[in-house]
């Protein structure tokens, strides 16, 4: 058994239906994670689809400002896209909330009193009270560059699960929401 410390049992639950059961390394090695439990509960993820860029910019700072005015300090929030291009879309829905924004680069953690804000790529090892993750567009993830560039199917099955796996790394940076 795998005891996990970061997330909550219901974001780890949610989180774990973008893998599959085993997930194998590099170097073959399996790791099987249907026996991983969460050592604390809490409120379930919540997701949310969007009609389009405007809606999902004023969803996002709605969110922001409700966890705020929670007791959440802007430093135990984080904001991930799937790439710099989607980064302009965070930073207005921030920006919509009032709050100021952190860019975090693999240098930089967050500041006090701002939200940071990254690509999936810089999350891992990151943890935060509260995650939005944003821009998830058909197109977006997987990227849709990536996969037009496919000629073999099971390099196509390996973008998929790259896709997969930074989403789930962006979506357990949360500890709580």
């Amino acid at each position: 058994m795998r005891i996990n410390y970061r997330t909550s049992h219901q974001i780890r639950r949610q989180a774990d239906r973008l893998l599959p059961p085993a997930l194998a390394d590099v170097d073959g090695n399996e790791e099987d994670r249907r026996n991983t439990i969460s050592v604390f509960n809490g409120p379930p993820p919540t997701i949310r689809a969007c009609e389009d860029k405007a809606d999902e910019t004023r969803v996002v700072a709605t969110w922001i400002a409700e966890h705020r005015s929670s007791g959440i300090v802007p430093e135990e929030i984080g904001v991930f896209v799937r790439s710099e291009a989607q980064l302009p879309r965070a930073l207005a829905a921030i920006a919509m909330a009032g709050e100021t924004a952190s860019e975090l680069d693999d240098q930089v953690a967050s500041l006090d009193g701002c939200i940071a804000v990254s690509t999936m790529h810089l999350a891992k090892g990151l943890e935060f009270r509260a995650v939005v993750v944003m821009a998830c567009d058909d197109e977006v993830i997987p990227l849709q560059s990536r996969v037009e560039e496919i000629s073999d199917e099971s390099d196509l099955e390996e973008v998929y699960n790259t896709e997969r796996h930074l989403l789930y790394v962006a979506c357990t940076r949360a500890r709580e929401q």
